[in-house]
């Protein structure tokens, strides 16, 4: 069964990176903004927090799922370590308000948007029911 989840991992991580990279070569940096990373990773806090709220609520749903798309997936699509390192090189280029700004709206507007999908999920399965 490891083997299986680390498969599935895998596949969900491959897909997942080949999506980052695409969006991101379309999404082009302005003023030294990061745009590309700030929309990606904004884009999988909603994703994850619909996605994990919705699997919660539906037992039928395999774990499997969870795997592919939560650890596999939307984990290698999102990336806290190029904003880190995109935060580092805003600071070090003496973009200290753009390097401020990136880290205020990456992380308020990310818990806002896994929080909206959230309700997302959870306004759906109302209207299931």
């Amino acid at each position: 069964m490891f083997e299986i989840n680390i498969l599935l991992v895998m596949i969900g991580g491959f897909f997942g990176a080949i999506c980052r990279f695409a969006l991101g070569e379309w999404i082009h940096t302005n003023n030294g903004f990061p745009f590309g990373t700030f929309i990606i990773n904004l884009i999988g806090c909603f994703i994850l927090g619909w996605f994990l709220t919705y699997v919660s609520q539906n037992k039928k749903i395999r774990p499997e799922f969870t795997l592919i798309i939560g650890t596999g997936f939307i984990s290698s699509f999102t990336t806290f370590s190029t904003f880190s390192v995109e935060t580092l090189n805003l600071f070090q280029n003496g973009l200290i308000l753009t390097a401020i700004l990136y880290v205020l709206a990456s992380t308020v507007l990310g818990i806002v948007l896994a929080y909206a999908g959230h309700n997302l999920a959870i306004a759906r399965k109302r209207e299931v029911m």
